[in-house]
């Protein structure tokens, strides 16, 4: 594919799902940079894999390395210390009577694409790509997709600039976000997502799974297992029906012939009726101007 010369941010924790937003926007952008965020987190074990992940990409695939920039990491104390949550407390991890689980930190990602903007205004940095979901997901408010495409405009309207926030699992389940990843990068990026990611909420590195490691109970965790599952089930479906009579079944799945494949052959792939553009995207032609903002305010509002 055609390399756009973008620069752009991640959002990296050093988790699965950032991991793979990081090998979709090397695989696309001419240069990328990464920040982290230190809240308080009770799995802040996270933050010691982003470093180590890093530089397993960098070594596994020679053709992004030069596109790796610089990474970044800040501290947002401030939410550990406002937040009553399963994620910045030591408590158990439960369903609250709102129906989302005591996991949701009230105002993270907000925070965290307000940062990522001031961050990208000063490094000249023009797409912000976020591993949020809403397909598959505990049904944190702050992950759906109307909520980034606010904090889009919001942020484009307060610092007068142009971002574009990417944001490429929205409409991905988890098993789904493992094929993504296997079509970007094969076999090689599927295992360092597998055994050097880090998702669990307990912080529980222990035990390599099959899926990775972790609790294997935590949301998270469960997410995370039931997707890998669910992908391998579905690749063994594919590779029997497609496999001539007499054929040994193969152990592996290799990417397309010719390189990763673009996150449209991907969208492309989709059930019938599932969208597939990634959430945040301006109108065609580019980012939206302050004007085509304005534009669409209802007639006589100022």
């Amino acid at each position: 594919m055609n390399l756009n010369h973008r620069r752009a941010l991640v959002l990296f924790s050093g988790g699965q799902d950032s991991t793979a937003c990081l090998a979709w926007a090397l695989d696309r952008y001419a240069h990328v940079e990464t920040v982290g965020f230190d809240y308080g987190q009770r799995h802040r074990i996270e933050l010691d894999c982003r470093t180590h992940v890093r530089d397993r990409i960098a070594a596994a695939f020679p053709a992004w390395a030069p596109r790796l920039g610089d990474d970044h990491l800040l501290r947002v104390d401030v939410l550990g210390e406002i937040s009553d949550t399963a994620l910045t407390r030591d408590a158990e991890v439960q369903m609250q009577a709102n129906g989302l689980p005591n996991t949701f930190v009230p105002g993270r990602n907000l925070l965290f694409l307000t940062l990522a903007g001031a961050l990208a205004y000063r490094r000249n940095l023009d797409v912000i790509v976020g591993g949020m979901c809403e397909t598959d997901y505990s049904g944190y408010p702050d992950c759906r997709d109307v909520t980034i495409k606010a904090m889009q405009v919001a942020l484009n309207l307060g610092t007068d600039r142009a971002f574009v926030f990417e944001t490429p699992l929205m409409w991905l389940d988890k098993a789904e976000t493992w094929q993504l990843t296997q079509d970007l990068g094969g076999d090689a990026l599927v295992e360092i997502v597998r055994a050097d990611t880090h998702t669990c909420y307990l912080g529980e590195r222990g035990e390599l799974h099959d899926w990775g490691h972790g609790c294997g109970t935590c949301p998270a965790c469960a997410l995370r297992a039931r997707g890998y599952a669910q992908w391998r089930g579905a690749l063994s479906g594919e590779m029997a029906a497609q496999r001539p009579e007499g054929r040994p079944h193969s152990t592996t799945a290799r990417p397309p012939e010719g390189g990763a494949a673009s996150l449209g052959e991907v969208a492309a792939q989709r059930p019938e009726g599932r969208p597939h553009s990634a959430a945040a995207r301006p109108p065609e032609g580019g980012a939206a101007s302050l004007g085509e903002v304005a534009a669409q305010r209802p007639e006589g509002r100022p």
